[in-house]
């Protein structure tokens, strides 16, 4: 017996020994890597999962030509979210222009163990009354359809960043912070190609609860603030909720304190792929569930324009 437990204790002083040694090992090696250099191997880590890392701000956003680009949008989605570990606020905006149904939609909340909101630009191929908008699948915007879109997140009266570009899905990540998204506010700016656009988009907002004195247009630019949602959910629903939010609580701390040698994202995130790749996989899936859901909003929107045609005959 006492030598089976000097054994175990030999073995686990071993194994502390040579994790100790490998974490030292890896912390040379990102400390020794010069700042150009670990961008570029970050942007080349991160480019398959749609991001880039924007080193002056310390955050992540989304390329122009990611594959997320490819999934569109369905409402299924965001109800899905939950369960894949994302809590956010979402405002849905729909409006009509040039005889098609168009989607701006604005996020802000907790991403796994990423901060972040989102703005995106859809549309459908027609013009949809407003029970076919929950079960249709929107399409990305083509790249001369793009508009140009400014995002400062909030958190109480502390910035966490500000983005601006010309995009169909401008997003803002800062990866390792924790926030429930009534914490979160986002002051948007949007300008739109023409007169007409602004004026329908301003019509969506209005009816999606906002007051005209709540929204400020200057030319075909749009300015307002989301703050809070109206969205509602069941006793289930908050469960989830908040069982989502005390886990991505917990990897956030697991997350800072496995790289607690470094203060930096990038310095982090390289240390986890040296280290720990697994983690470093699971830290930028930052819309995990997408492809899943997607088969299955394919599904309801093909069965949904089924039925339409069915009804028509």
């Amino acid at each position: 017996m006492y030598v089976l437990f000097t054994a175990l204790l030999l073995l686990s002083l071993f194994l502390f020994c040579l994790n100790h040694h490998r974490k030292k090992k890896h912390i040379h090696k990102v400390c020794s890597m010069c700042m150009d250099e670990k961008c570029r191997l970050l942007d080349e880590l991160i480019e398959p999962f749609g991001y880039y890392y924007i080193l002056s701000q310390d955050i992540f956003s989304s390329g122009i030509d990611c594959w997320q680009r490819e999934l569109g949008y369905c409402s299924l989605y965001d109800k899905a979210a939950s369960y894949f570990g994302m809590v956010f606020d979402s405002l849905p905006v729909y409006f009509n222009y040039q005889g098609r149904t168009w989607l701006l939609e604005f996020w802000k909340g907790q991403y796994g163990i990423n901060t972040g909101c989102e703005i995106g630009l859809y549309y459908a191929d027609r013009i949809l009354t407003e029970n076919e908008r929950q079960s249709t699948l929107f399409r990305a915007v083509k790249d001369e359809e793009m508009l140009k879109m400014s995002a400062v997140l909030f958190r109480g009266d502390s910035r966490i960043a500000y983005l601006t570009r010309r995009h169909w899905w401008l997003t803002i990540f800062r990866v390792g912070c924790f926030s429930r998204p009534c914490d979160l506010s986002m002051c948007a700016y949007v300008t739109f190609s023409s007169s007409e656009m602004t004026c329908a988009f301003v019509e969506g907002l209005r009816a999606a609860g906002y007051d005209t004195n709540d929204i400020c247009c200057q030319c075909n630019t749009i300015t307002f603030s989301f703050a809070s949602s109206s969205q509602t959910h069941g006793i289930l629903g908050r469960l989830r909720i908040w069982l989502a939010l005390g886990m991505n609580r917990f990897w956030c701390k697991a997350y800072l304190f496995v790289t607690r040698p470094f203060s930096l994202s990038i310095d982090r995130i390289l240390y986890l792929y040296f280290y720990l790749p697994f983690a470093f996989r699971r830290t930028l899936r930052l819309h995990k569930f997408s492809r899943r859901v997607n088969k299955k909003a394919f599904r309801i929107s093909k069965h949904s324009r089924i039925s339409k045609k069915g009804g028509r005959t």
